[in-house]
Order: C-alpha cells, then sequence, then structure tokens
C-alpha cells in the first residue's frame, strides 16, 4: 500500500514539474538507466539476429550460468559495500575446486592422485572447502581492519599467495600438476545431475541449491543485525563505530562470508566442470564485480540489494552466452567485460556525485 501511494506521490511530483525540470528527470532517468538499456538493447538485437539465442536449451543454459556464478558474486558483493572488493575470489575458487576434485575422485580412477586414500563423504569435503573459503577471507578481513590495509592490496596479495598453494597442491601425490578428473558419480550426479526436466532438457540440481544460498544470503543482508551493521560500515564506518557497532569484526565477517560462498562456488564448479586444473578460477572475480556493479551494488559503499546481484549476474551471462552465439572471439569478451565494468562504475559515481 505504501509503495503504491510513493508511485502516486512520485507522478503528481513529475506533473508539478516544468517543461525543462521534466526535460532534466527524463534525462537523468536514461543516464542513470543506460547501461541497462543498452543491454537490453543488445539481448534484442541478438535474440533478432540469432532466434535460438531465446530457445528453451539457451534459456536453461544461461540459467545454469548465471547459478554457477551467483554465489561468489553474493560473496564479493559485500565486499564492494564495504567499499572494498576481493581480487583473491577466483583464486579461492580456484584452490577449493582443487581440493574437493582431489578427495572426492572415483575410487578405481586410474589418474587418482591419491591412490591410497579412499574417496571422501560429500559433506566431509563440503566443510573442509567451506574452512579453506572462510580461513582466506579471514585473512583478508582481519589485515583490511586490522591493520587498515585497502582491500585491493591485501586481496592482491592473498590471490598470488593462494595460487601459489594451489600450485603446490596440484604437484602431491601421484598428480605432477596435472589435471583432476575421474570423479566420483556420487559428486557428480549430487551437483549436476537433474531432478526436474524440460522436454529434452534438464535443469541442473546446482541451480536450486544456488537458490536456496540466495534466500539465505537475502536473510543475512536484510533481516540481521550482522546485514545492518555491513551496510552502516559501509557507508560511513566513524559514524557506525560512535553508535556502537564493532567495525573492525563487522569488516572480518563479511570477508570470511565472502569466502564462504568462494568455497561453495568451488564445490559446485569442481564437478560442473569435471576436470579441474591451474586455471579454474581464473578471472571469476571479474565476472563477479562487473555482475555486482551491473547489479547497483555501488563502490562509494552501503548501497546494494540482493535482487541486484541475481540481475546482474544473469544479464551479464546473457550478453556473454549471446556473444557465444554471434561467434564473437573470446578473447574480444574481456575487452567488452571491462568496457561494461568502466561504463558501470562511471554511473555509479555520476550517480553518488548527483546526491552529494
Amino acid at each position: 500500500m505504501s509503495s503504491r501511494f510513493d508511485l502516486k506521490k512520485r507522478f503528481l511530483s513529475m506533473k508539478e514539474l516544468s517543461p525543462a525540470d521534466k526535460k532534466n528527470a527524463v534525462r537523468e532517468f536514461f543516464i542513470n538507466n543506460l547501461l541497462y538499456i543498452l543491454l537490453i538493447a543488445a539481448i534484442v538485437g541478438i535474440a533478432i539476429y540469432e532466434p535460438r539465442f531465446l530457445s528453451l536449451s539457451s534459456i536453461v543454459n544461461i540459467i545454469s550460468l548465471s547459478a554457477a556464478n551467483l554465489p561468489i558474486a553474493l560473496g564479493i558483493a559485500g565486499c564492494i559495500i564495504l567499499t572494498g572488493t576481493d581480487l583473491s575470489a577466483g583464486r579461492i575458487v580456484g584452490i577449493t575446486a582443487i581440493v574437493a576434485a582431489s578427495l572426492l575422485q572415483a575410487s578405481g580412477y586410474a589418474g587418482k592422485m591419491f591412490p591410497n586414500l579412499a574417496t571422501f563423504p560429500l559433506i566431509v569435503v563440503f566443510l573442509i572447502v567451506i574452512a579453506i573459503g572462510a580461513a582466506v577471507g579471514f585473512v583478508n578481513g582481519f589485515c583490511t581492519a586490522k591493520f587498515n590495509l585497502h582491500p585491493f592490496i591485501v586481496t592482491l596479495a592473498t590471490q598470488l599467495i593462494t595460487y601459489g598453494a594451489l600450485l603446490i597442491y596440484l604437484m602431491q601425490g601421484t598428480n605432477n600438476g596435472q589435471s583432476i578428473s575421474g570423479l566420483d558419480s556420487k559428486y557428480t550426479d549430487f551437483i549436476t545431475g537433474s531432478i526436474f526436466k524440460f522436454g529434452s532438457v534438464s535443469l541442473p540440481n546446482y541451480v536450486f541449491y544456488a537458490i536456496g544460498i540466495t534466500v539465505i544470503m537475502w536473510f543475512i543482508w536484510n533481516k540481521t543485525t550482522f546485514g545492518k551493521n555491513m551496510f552502516a560500515v559501509g557507508s560511513n564506518p566513524e559514524a557506525a563505530n560512535v553508535s556502537g557497532v564493532n567495525v573492525s569484526r563487522t569488516i572480518i565477517l563479511v570477508f570470511v562470508l565472502a569466502g564462504v560462498m568462494y568455497g561453495v562456488t568451488g564445490f559446485i564448479e569442481a564437478a560442473r566442470i569435471g576436470s579441474n586444473s591451474a586455471a579454474t578460477g581464473l578471472n571469476y572475480e571479474l565476472d563477479a564485480i562487473a555482475a555486482s556493479v551491473i547489479g547497483g551494488v555501488s563502490f562509494v559503499g552501503g548501497i546494494g540489494k540482493i535482487r541486484g546481484v541475481i540481475m546482474g549476474v544473469v544479464l551479464l551471462r546473457i550478453i556473454f552466452v549471446g556473444l557465444t552465439f554471434l561467434g564473437i572471439d573470446s578473447n574480444l569478451q574481456y575487452v567488452i567485460k571491462g568496457l561494461i565494468i568502466l561504463v558501470a562504475c562511471a554511473i555509479d559515481m555520476r550517480k553518488y556525485l548527483v546526491r552529494k
């Protein structure tokens, strides 16, 4: 009822504006939503050029890819709300995927990394990779909060440390740096199996896991004291501190929660791609940052919504699936991804300056 009243009030206020003010308001609307307009126009153009882009199999593929990328985006969005970022996210996904794959290889597989080690229970491996992600997240948050270092520097350092640890781990057992594959069927069925089918197209199980994780994250952001503190610290850490918020603890917990999300992503990714190497997780943080910014999570701090992150992930994935349909070179897609981040940040900063 209140939202309907607010819309009516806004409509009435627009009617009272002078023609010049109305023109400025329309212009501001288009500038603030320019990225969405361009992305939607691109989607429509791709669909017209290549009708298969909107086929059932293509839509399910977009949903599946979005679900795989959603947990890492939800994690990194919290870091951005604190006016920071996390460059280590992709490498944490990589090392957790490698660890999960190595511990969940099939017992009879000839290239098993640890031949004398029985296949671990799924829940045990899940807790191990969650702990690894949380541990790196704790280091990120602790160094940021206690040493007053910028998250960019801290996470750049942990990115390199994590990647080094990943390379060392790949040399263990009989692996000798090779890709890890031959995963246990219980693991792959749990992640990529399907209980829902649309005709001949299957929707993988991890889509539903991503939905569950999103609901949990929504509750944490919107219904807990921790979530309120996160937004307060992101908006104004000094004011939050005066209000009784433990700023250091909040920063540490945000990065720990982000690390947990990276661990979840790694656990899903290992089974999703099947063959895991040192390249697993490479540049995943770029997609997550781009999706968060497209979804309205602001680098000025204290601004962001779960639904925005979801929208950003889906829109970005639609664009890149569309570019693949158009036969655009994968290397050029990195250029487009960088331009999207640049435009999104520019629009976000303009909104901030207008509010000031």
